[in-house]
């Protein structure tokens, strides 16, 4: 049987499909059902979108790239300071940047925020970028609340640190957001930037321009299940009380391999405080 090549022609396909929004897996899935090789895809992938986005970006076919946050400006460290402790890397990758901590938020301010959450919750929705408002999605089965931004002192508290340690302003960032995953309850895997490509998004960027990091903080440790899921580069992120995970995307496009979800919780109930950060001032 003769193996199966990835020709010029693939490459190029594959950077149209980039170039014109569609995500990894849309196009994996394409690959699988034209006949190939899941091993072969992935390669193809892989190689073309590292090798010849940045070349893509110069040429102006990609949005530009724009400043994003950075908690380790100065490489790698086995800790960094966030204003008010010292908080752990556990885990830093560069491409898509994804950082996990440890100890961000104390067992305290973990069953504080839950408490003050817990009154509030309600089924979780996503903002829809066709028309710029808010509603129920069936890929997201979790419940959930926002607070205002420094709404309560313990928000406040975390916010700060949360700008200290991502070198970005507290104003920037979004109220917190937090969620209840019940066993079962999942979020698909998605991307949290506003497709710029659908026209309910340029009202929506009027309130501080375009998301460029999130911030997931986990407020318990589930008993199995209710990863945080990384699927182009096959990263899973254990949810541990206390420690939580950052990344960031400095263009909305799927080049940025940003995709991630909520894995399903098995056993218990998971619970999340996100932190979204936008370019510039949010109102």
């Amino acid at each position: 049987m003769s193996l199966q090549e990835v020709t010029p022609e693939l490459r190029g396909w594959i950077i149209e499909q980039a170039t014109a929004g569609r995500t990894t897996e849309e196009v994996l899935a394409a690959m699988l059902a034209s006949g190939w090789t899941e091993e072969v895809a992935l390669a193809a992938l892989e190689h073309t979108l590292t090798s010849q986005v940045p070349a893509l970006a110069a040429s102006g076919n990609l949005p530009p790239v724009v400043p994003v946050p950075e908690p380790l400006p100065h490489g790698t460290r086995a800790s960094v300071w966030a204003g008010d402790r010292q908080v752990d890397v556990i885990m830093n990758l560069a491409d898509p940047r994804v950082v996990v901590f440890g100890k961000l938020l104390s067992d305290d301010e973990c069953d504080e925020i839950i408490a003050l959450a817990g009154t509030r919750l309600a089924r979780s929705e996503t903002v829809q970028t066709a028309t710029g408002a808010t509603e129920v999605n069936e890929a997201r089965t979790s419940q959930g609340m926002f607070f205002d931004r420094g709404e309560h002192a313990v928000c406040q508290r975390l916010e700060a640190r949360i700008a200290a340690l991502l070198n970005w302003p507290v104003e920037n960032g979004e109220g917190l957001q937090v969620l209840r995953y019940g066993p079962g309850a999942e979020y698909k895997p998605h991307y949290d930037y506003f497709d710029p490509g659908q026209p309910g998004t340029p009202a929506i960027l009027k309130r501080g321009g375009q998301r460029v990091a999130s911030l997931v903080c986990y407020l318990n440790t589930p008993a199995l299940g209710g990863a945080t899921v990384f699927p182009d580069v096959k990263l899973d992120v254990a949810p541990l009380k206390g420690n939580a995970v950052f990344f960031s995307y400095d263009r909305a496009h799927p080049v940025t391999r940003s995709l991630h979800g909520g894995a399903p919780v098995v056993e218990g109930e998971k619970w999340v405080a996100t932190k979204w950060l936008r370019q510039g001032r949010f109102e």
